[in-house]
Protein backbone atom coordinates (compact mmCIF):
# COMPACT_ATOMS: atom_id res chain seq x y z
CA UNK A 1 0.00 0.00 0.00
CA UNK A 2 1.21 3.52 -0.80
CA UNK A 3 2.72 4.88 2.46
CA UNK A 4 1.12 8.29 1.91
CA UNK A 5 -2.31 6.67 1.66
CA UNK A 6 -1.61 4.72 4.83
CA UNK A 7 -0.50 7.80 6.78
CA UNK A 8 -2.88 10.48 5.53
CA UNK A 9 -5.06 10.35 8.67
CA UNK A 10 -2.00 11.10 10.78
CA UNK A 11 -0.86 13.91 8.49
CA UNK A 12 -4.36 15.40 8.43
CA UNK A 13 -4.68 15.22 12.19
CA UNK A 14 -1.28 16.79 12.80
CA UNK A 15 -1.99 19.56 10.29
CA UNK A 16 -5.17 20.43 12.21
CA UNK A 17 -3.27 20.24 15.50
CA UNK A 18 -0.62 22.64 14.16
CA UNK A 19 -3.31 25.13 13.24
CA UNK A 20 -4.36 25.18 16.88
CA UNK A 21 -0.83 25.20 18.28
CA UNK A 22 0.41 27.92 15.95
CA UNK A 23 -2.58 30.15 16.64
CA UNK A 24 -2.23 29.63 20.39
CA UNK A 25 1.37 30.82 20.59
CA UNK A 26 0.64 33.91 18.51
CA UNK A 27 -2.64 34.92 20.15
CA UNK A 28 -1.12 34.64 23.63
CA UNK A 29 1.71 37.03 22.80
CA UNK A 30 -0.64 39.43 21.04
CA UNK A 31 -3.34 39.32 23.72
CA UNK A 32 -0.80 39.77 26.53
CA UNK A 33 0.40 42.95 24.83
CA UNK A 34 -3.15 44.23 24.36
CA UNK A 35 -3.89 43.53 28.05
CA UNK A 36 -0.87 45.56 29.10
CA UNK A 37 1.20 42.74 30.57
CA UNK A 38 4.78 43.96 31.15
CA UNK A 39 6.99 42.53 28.44
CA UNK A 40 9.24 40.61 30.88
CA UNK A 41 6.11 39.04 32.39
CA UNK A 42 4.93 38.03 28.93
CA UNK A 43 8.31 36.45 28.27
CA UNK A 44 8.09 34.52 31.52
CA UNK A 45 4.58 33.27 30.66
CA UNK A 46 5.72 32.09 27.24
CA UNK A 47 8.79 30.38 28.73
CA UNK A 48 6.57 28.22 30.91
CA UNK A 49 5.68 26.25 27.80
CA UNK A 50 9.24 24.99 27.56
CA UNK A 51 9.33 24.11 31.25
CA UNK A 52 6.28 21.93 30.61
CA UNK A 53 7.91 20.53 27.52
CA UNK A 54 10.95 19.48 29.55
CA UNK A 55 8.68 17.81 32.08
CA UNK A 56 6.89 16.10 29.22
CA UNK A 57 10.13 14.56 27.99
CA UNK A 58 10.34 12.75 31.32
CA UNK A 59 6.67 11.94 31.95
CA UNK A 60 5.20 11.15 28.54
CA UNK A 61 7.20 7.99 27.69
CA UNK A 62 6.33 6.45 31.05
CA UNK A 63 2.65 7.33 30.63
CA UNK A 64 2.61 5.72 27.19
CA UNK A 65 4.02 2.50 28.56
CA UNK A 66 1.33 2.35 31.24
CA UNK A 67 -1.85 3.27 29.35
CA UNK A 68 -0.97 2.84 25.67
CA UNK A 69 -0.73 5.24 22.75
CA UNK A 70 -4.38 5.81 21.90
CA UNK A 71 -5.62 6.53 25.42
CA UNK A 72 -2.57 8.65 26.22
CA UNK A 73 -3.07 10.72 23.07
CA UNK A 74 -6.76 11.26 23.73
CA UNK A 75 -6.15 12.29 27.35
CA UNK A 76 -3.34 14.69 26.47
CA UNK A 77 -5.22 16.31 23.60
CA UNK A 78 -8.29 16.77 25.79
CA UNK A 79 -6.18 18.38 28.50
CA UNK A 80 -4.50 20.68 25.97
CA UNK A 81 -7.93 21.66 24.65
CA UNK A 82 -9.11 22.54 28.15
CA UNK A 83 -5.94 24.57 28.77
CA UNK A 84 -6.83 26.80 25.83
CA UNK A 85 -10.28 27.48 27.29
CA UNK A 86 -8.72 28.41 30.63
CA UNK A 87 -6.68 31.06 28.83
CA UNK A 88 -9.94 32.64 27.70
CA UNK A 89 -11.60 32.40 31.11
CA UNK A 90 -8.84 33.86 33.28
CA UNK A 91 -6.82 36.57 31.55
CA UNK A 92 -4.04 36.87 34.09
CA UNK A 93 -0.32 36.02 33.96
CA UNK A 94 -0.45 33.37 36.70
CA UNK A 95 -3.13 31.04 35.22
CA UNK A 96 -1.72 31.67 31.75
CA UNK A 97 1.74 30.56 32.91
CA UNK A 98 0.28 27.42 34.47
CA UNK A 99 -1.69 26.58 31.33
CA UNK A 100 1.37 27.17 29.14
CA UNK A 101 3.21 24.63 31.27
CA UNK A 102 0.33 22.16 30.88
CA UNK A 103 0.29 22.72 27.11
CA UNK A 104 4.00 21.99 26.83
CA UNK A 105 3.66 18.76 28.75
CA UNK A 106 0.65 17.66 26.66
CA UNK A 107 2.24 18.31 23.29
CA UNK A 108 5.31 16.31 24.31
CA UNK A 109 3.14 13.20 24.71
CA UNK A 110 1.11 13.95 21.59
CA UNK A 111 4.24 14.00 19.45
CA UNK A 112 5.50 10.72 20.82
CA UNK A 113 2.24 9.03 19.84
CA UNK A 114 2.11 10.61 16.39
CA UNK A 115 5.67 9.86 15.39
CA UNK A 116 5.60 6.35 16.81
CA UNK A 117 2.62 5.67 14.55
CA UNK A 118 4.42 7.19 11.57
CA UNK A 119 7.58 5.16 12.14
CA UNK A 120 5.52 2.00 12.56
CA UNK A 121 4.05 2.50 9.08
CA UNK A 122 7.35 3.49 7.47
CA UNK A 123 10.04 1.25 6.00
CA UNK A 124 13.72 1.86 5.47
CA UNK A 125 13.12 2.77 1.83
CA UNK A 126 10.47 5.42 2.50
CA UNK A 127 11.15 6.56 6.09
CA UNK A 128 13.17 9.63 5.17
CA UNK A 129 10.58 10.79 2.64
CA UNK A 130 7.70 10.26 5.06
CA UNK A 131 9.45 12.18 7.84
CA UNK A 132 10.26 15.02 5.44
CA UNK A 133 6.60 15.24 4.39
CA UNK A 134 5.53 15.06 8.02
CA UNK A 135 7.79 17.97 9.03
CA UNK A 136 6.62 19.94 6.01
CA UNK A 137 3.02 19.45 7.14
CA UNK A 138 3.93 20.73 10.61
CA UNK A 139 5.57 23.90 9.33
CA UNK A 140 2.82 24.63 6.81
CA UNK A 141 0.24 24.15 9.55
CA UNK A 142 2.06 26.50 11.90
CA UNK A 143 2.48 29.13 9.21
CA UNK A 144 -1.09 28.89 7.98
CA UNK A 145 -2.38 29.23 11.55
CA UNK A 146 -1.22 32.83 11.62
CA UNK A 147 -3.92 33.83 9.15
CA UNK A 148 -6.63 32.53 11.48
CA UNK A 149 -6.02 35.68 13.54
CA UNK A 150 -8.04 37.69 11.05
CA UNK A 151 -11.16 35.55 11.56
CA UNK A 152 -11.77 36.62 15.15
CA UNK A 153 -11.07 39.54 17.45
CA UNK A 154 -7.92 38.97 19.53
CA UNK A 155 -9.59 40.71 22.49
CA UNK A 156 -12.46 38.21 22.63
CA UNK A 157 -12.58 34.60 23.86
CA UNK A 158 -13.27 33.43 20.29
CA UNK A 159 -9.64 32.66 19.29
CA UNK A 160 -9.16 30.43 22.32
CA UNK A 161 -12.41 28.63 21.57
CA UNK A 162 -11.20 28.09 18.00
CA UNK A 163 -7.90 26.70 19.29
CA UNK A 164 -9.73 24.30 21.60
CA UNK A 165 -11.96 23.15 18.75
CA UNK A 166 -8.98 22.55 16.45
CA UNK A 167 -7.08 20.52 19.06
CA UNK A 168 -10.18 18.45 19.75
CA UNK A 169 -10.85 17.96 16.03
CA UNK A 170 -7.28 16.74 15.50
CA UNK A 171 -8.04 13.75 17.71
CA UNK A 172 -10.57 12.31 15.28
CA UNK A 173 -8.36 11.05 12.41
CA UNK A 174 -5.39 10.17 14.65
CA UNK A 175 -7.28 8.23 17.31
CA UNK A 176 -9.19 6.40 14.60
CA UNK A 177 -5.96 5.34 12.87
CA UNK A 178 -3.24 4.97 15.52
CA UNK A 179 -4.20 1.54 16.81
CA UNK A 180 -1.08 -0.48 16.04
CA UNK A 181 1.77 1.68 17.25
CA UNK A 182 4.79 0.13 18.97
CA UNK A 183 5.72 0.93 22.52
CA UNK A 184 8.15 3.87 22.59
CA UNK A 185 11.69 3.39 23.81
CA UNK A 186 12.61 5.60 26.75
CA UNK A 187 15.68 7.70 25.90
CA UNK A 188 18.74 7.24 28.12
CA UNK A 189 20.92 10.10 29.33
CA UNK A 190 24.52 10.63 28.26
CA UNK A 191 27.19 12.73 29.90
CA UNK A 192 27.01 16.26 28.60
CA UNK A 193 30.71 16.75 29.23
CA UNK A 194 31.60 13.90 26.90
CA UNK A 195 29.15 15.14 24.29
CA UNK A 196 30.71 18.60 24.38
CA UNK A 197 34.23 17.19 24.19
CA UNK A 198 33.22 15.18 21.13
CA UNK A 199 31.50 18.06 19.28
CA UNK A 200 31.83 21.47 20.98
CA UNK A 201 30.31 23.47 18.13
CA UNK A 202 27.38 21.10 17.71
CA UNK A 203 26.46 21.28 21.40
CA UNK A 204 26.78 25.07 21.60
CA UNK A 205 24.83 25.51 18.35
CA UNK A 206 22.01 23.25 19.62
CA UNK A 207 21.66 25.44 22.71
CA UNK A 208 21.86 28.65 20.67
CA UNK A 209 19.20 27.39 18.27
CA UNK A 210 16.90 26.79 21.24
CA UNK A 211 17.29 30.40 22.34
CA UNK A 212 16.80 31.76 18.83
CA UNK A 213 13.81 29.61 17.89
CA UNK A 214 11.93 30.19 21.14
CA UNK A 215 12.39 33.95 20.76
CA UNK A 216 11.05 33.86 17.19
CA UNK A 217 8.01 31.75 17.99
CA UNK A 218 7.13 33.21 21.39
CA UNK A 219 8.19 36.85 21.28
CA UNK A 220 7.69 37.49 17.56
CA UNK A 221 4.00 38.39 18.04
CA UNK A 222 4.93 40.73 20.92
CA UNK A 223 7.54 42.47 18.77
CA UNK A 224 5.15 42.83 15.84
CA UNK A 225 2.43 44.30 18.05
CA UNK A 226 4.77 46.73 19.83
CA UNK A 227 6.02 47.84 16.41
CA UNK A 228 2.54 49.15 15.65
CA UNK A 229 1.01 46.24 13.74
CA UNK A 230 -2.60 45.16 14.11
CA UNK A 231 -3.74 41.53 14.05
CA UNK A 232 -3.28 41.27 10.27
CA UNK A 233 0.23 42.66 10.49
CA UNK A 234 1.13 40.28 13.33
CA UNK A 235 -0.27 37.36 11.33
CA UNK A 236 1.74 38.31 8.23
CA UNK A 237 4.95 38.76 10.23
CA UNK A 238 4.65 35.37 11.94
CA UNK A 239 3.55 33.55 8.79
CA UNK A 240 6.57 34.87 6.89
CA UNK A 241 8.88 33.96 9.78
CA UNK A 242 7.63 30.37 9.93
CA UNK A 243 7.00 29.55 6.28
CA UNK A 244 10.45 30.78 5.23
CA UNK A 245 11.93 27.78 7.03
CA UNK A 246 9.92 25.44 4.80
CA UNK A 247 11.84 26.67 1.76
CA UNK A 248 15.34 26.63 3.23
CA UNK A 249 15.63 23.36 5.18
CA UNK A 250 16.19 20.97 2.30
CA UNK A 251 18.63 22.98 0.13
CA UNK A 252 20.71 24.06 3.12
CA UNK A 253 20.77 20.48 4.39
CA UNK A 254 21.84 19.10 1.04
CA UNK A 255 24.63 21.70 0.86
CA UNK A 256 25.87 20.65 4.30
CA UNK A 257 26.15 17.05 3.07
CA UNK A 258 28.63 18.19 0.42
CA UNK A 259 30.81 20.68 2.33
CA UNK A 260 32.02 21.18 5.89
CA UNK A 261 28.89 21.63 8.02
CA UNK A 262 30.72 24.20 10.12
CA UNK A 263 31.07 26.37 7.04
CA UNK A 264 27.33 26.11 6.36
CA UNK A 265 26.50 26.94 10.00
CA UNK A 266 28.83 29.94 9.92
CA UNK A 267 27.35 31.11 6.61
CA UNK A 268 23.78 30.82 7.85
CA UNK A 269 24.66 32.68 11.06
CA UNK A 270 26.55 35.40 9.20
CA UNK A 271 23.66 36.00 6.84
CA UNK A 272 21.19 36.09 9.72
CA UNK A 273 23.40 38.52 11.65
CA UNK A 274 23.75 40.90 8.70
CA UNK A 275 20.00 40.84 8.07
CA UNK A 276 19.18 41.48 11.73
CA UNK A 277 21.66 44.36 11.86
CA UNK A 278 20.10 45.86 8.73
CA UNK A 279 16.63 45.78 10.29
CA UNK A 280 17.92 47.33 13.53
CA UNK A 281 20.08 50.11 12.10
CA UNK A 282 18.28 51.10 8.89
CA UNK A 283 15.22 52.29 10.80
CA UNK A 284 11.67 52.05 9.40
CA UNK A 285 11.65 50.05 6.16
CA UNK A 286 9.02 49.63 3.42
CA UNK A 287 6.70 46.83 4.46
CA UNK A 288 7.58 44.56 1.56
CA UNK A 289 11.31 44.93 2.17
CA UNK A 290 10.87 44.39 5.90
CA UNK A 291 8.94 41.14 5.38
CA UNK A 292 11.53 39.96 2.84
CA UNK A 293 14.34 40.58 5.33
CA UNK A 294 12.33 38.83 8.04
CA UNK A 295 11.94 35.78 5.78
CA UNK A 296 15.64 35.82 5.00
CA UNK A 297 16.55 35.95 8.68
CA UNK A 298 14.18 33.18 9.77
CA UNK A 299 14.99 31.03 6.76
CA UNK A 300 18.65 31.14 7.82
CA UNK A 301 18.31 30.98 11.59
CA UNK A 302 15.75 28.17 11.71
CA UNK A 303 18.11 25.79 9.88
CA UNK A 304 20.56 25.83 12.78
CA UNK A 305 18.98 23.03 14.79
CA UNK A 306 19.04 20.51 11.94
CA UNK A 307 22.58 21.52 10.96
CA UNK A 308 23.76 21.24 14.57
CA UNK A 309 22.25 17.80 15.19
CA UNK A 310 23.67 16.53 11.91
CA UNK A 311 27.12 17.89 12.87
CA UNK A 312 26.99 16.17 16.27
CA UNK A 313 26.01 12.84 14.69
CA UNK A 314 28.94 13.09 12.28
CA UNK A 315 31.19 12.60 15.33
CA UNK A 316 29.26 9.73 16.93
CA UNK A 317 29.23 5.98 16.60
CA UNK A 318 25.82 4.64 15.49
CA UNK A 319 25.20 3.09 18.91
CA UNK A 320 25.59 6.51 20.56
CA UNK A 321 23.00 8.36 18.48
CA UNK A 322 19.93 7.50 20.54
CA UNK A 323 21.45 8.69 23.82
CA UNK A 324 22.84 11.81 22.15
CA UNK A 325 19.45 12.65 20.65
CA UNK A 326 17.84 12.69 24.08
CA UNK A 327 20.65 14.77 25.60
CA UNK A 328 20.59 17.32 22.80
CA UNK A 329 16.83 17.58 23.07
CA UNK A 330 17.06 18.34 26.78
CA UNK A 331 19.80 20.92 26.22
CA UNK A 332 17.84 22.61 23.47
CA UNK A 333 14.73 22.74 25.63
CA UNK A 334 16.53 24.25 28.61
CA UNK A 335 17.95 26.99 26.40
CA UNK A 336 14.53 27.55 24.80
CA UNK A 337 13.00 28.14 28.24
CA UNK A 338 15.36 31.09 28.76
CA UNK A 339 14.80 32.69 25.33
CA UNK A 340 11.47 34.49 25.86
CA UNK A 341 12.54 35.76 29.30
CA UNK A 342 15.77 37.16 27.85
CA UNK A 343 14.11 38.80 24.86
CA UNK A 344 11.16 40.09 26.91
CA UNK A 345 13.46 41.79 29.41
CA UNK A 346 15.55 43.41 26.68
CA UNK A 347 12.49 44.59 24.73
CA UNK A 348 11.11 46.10 27.94
CA UNK A 349 14.39 47.93 28.57
CA UNK A 350 15.31 49.04 25.05
CA UNK A 351 12.14 48.87 22.98
CA UNK A 352 11.04 46.68 20.05
CA UNK A 353 14.37 47.00 18.24
CA UNK A 354 15.87 44.78 20.92
CA UNK A 355 14.04 41.82 19.32
CA UNK A 356 16.22 41.64 16.21
CA UNK A 357 19.21 43.02 18.12
CA UNK A 358 19.02 40.07 20.51
CA UNK A 359 18.62 37.55 17.69
CA UNK A 360 21.46 39.13 15.70
CA UNK A 361 23.75 39.09 18.72
CA UNK A 362 23.11 35.39 19.26
CA UNK A 363 23.76 34.46 15.63
CA UNK A 364 26.82 36.73 15.54
CA UNK A 365 28.28 35.14 18.66
CA UNK A 366 27.69 31.68 17.21
CA UNK A 367 29.48 32.75 14.01
CA UNK A 368 32.55 33.78 15.99
CA UNK A 369 32.55 30.57 18.00
CA UNK A 370 32.12 28.52 14.82
CA UNK A 371 35.12 30.15 13.13
CA UNK A 372 37.21 29.65 16.25
CA UNK A 373 36.32 25.96 16.39
CA UNK A 374 37.23 25.59 12.70
CA UNK A 375 40.71 26.85 13.55
CA UNK A 376 41.05 24.29 16.33
CA UNK A 377 39.89 21.07 14.65
CA UNK A 378 39.94 19.64 11.14
CA UNK A 379 36.73 18.99 9.24
CA UNK A 380 35.04 15.60 9.23
CA UNK A 381 36.09 13.74 6.05
CA UNK A 382 33.26 13.63 3.56
CA UNK A 383 33.31 9.84 3.39
CA UNK A 384 32.68 9.67 7.16
CA UNK A 385 29.84 12.19 7.26
CA UNK A 386 26.34 10.95 7.88
CA UNK A 387 23.46 12.33 5.83
CA UNK A 388 21.72 15.55 6.85
CA UNK A 389 19.06 14.90 9.51
CA UNK A 390 15.98 16.93 8.70
CA UNK A 391 14.82 17.47 12.29
CA UNK A 392 13.25 20.89 12.08
CA UNK A 393 12.60 22.29 15.49
CA UNK A 394 8.99 23.07 16.25
CA UNK A 395 9.57 24.83 19.49
CA UNK A 396 6.06 26.12 19.81
CA UNK A 397 4.86 22.56 20.05
CA UNK A 398 7.35 20.03 21.37
CA UNK A 399 10.74 18.64 20.60
CA UNK A 400 10.29 15.23 22.14
CA UNK A 401 9.56 14.05 18.63
CA UNK A 402 13.27 14.17 17.87
CA UNK A 403 14.22 11.96 20.80
CA UNK A 404 11.49 9.45 20.00
CA UNK A 405 12.48 9.51 16.34
CA UNK A 406 16.10 8.87 17.29
CA UNK A 407 15.14 5.87 19.37
CA UNK A 408 13.06 4.32 16.64
CA UNK A 409 15.43 5.12 13.76
CA UNK A 410 18.67 3.91 15.36
CA UNK A 411 19.04 0.91 13.01
CA UNK A 412 18.42 3.09 9.97
CA UNK A 413 20.87 5.76 11.14
CA UNK A 414 23.46 3.10 11.79
CA UNK A 415 23.23 1.92 8.20
CA UNK A 416 23.15 5.43 6.79
CA UNK A 417 26.19 6.53 8.81
CA UNK A 418 28.40 3.80 7.33
CA UNK A 419 31.21 5.04 5.02
CA UNK A 420 29.64 3.26 2.06
CA UNK A 421 26.47 5.36 2.22
CA UNK A 422 26.05 7.90 -0.60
Amino acid sequence: MNPLLATWPLLLGMAILMLGAGLQATILGLRATLEGFPTPVTGLVMSCYYVGYLLGTQIAPRALQRVGHVRAFAALAALASVASLVHASWVHPLPWALMRLVSGLCFAGIYVVAESWLNHRASRTNRGRLLAIYMLVLYVGLGSAQFLLVLTSPESPAPFMLISALISLAMVPIVASAQHTPEPAVPHRVRYRDLYRNSPLGVVAVAASGLISSIIFSMGPVYARLSGNGPRGVAAFMAVSILAAVLTQYPVGRLSDRVDRRTVIASACTLATLVAASIVFLGPLPRGLFLALTALFSGSALTLYSLSVSHVNDKLEPAQMVDASSALLMMNGMAAAAGPVLAGSLIHAFGPRAYFATLGTLTGALTIYDLWRKSRRAAVPRELKGPFINTQQIVTCAGLADAERGAQLAPVKAAEAAPSSP
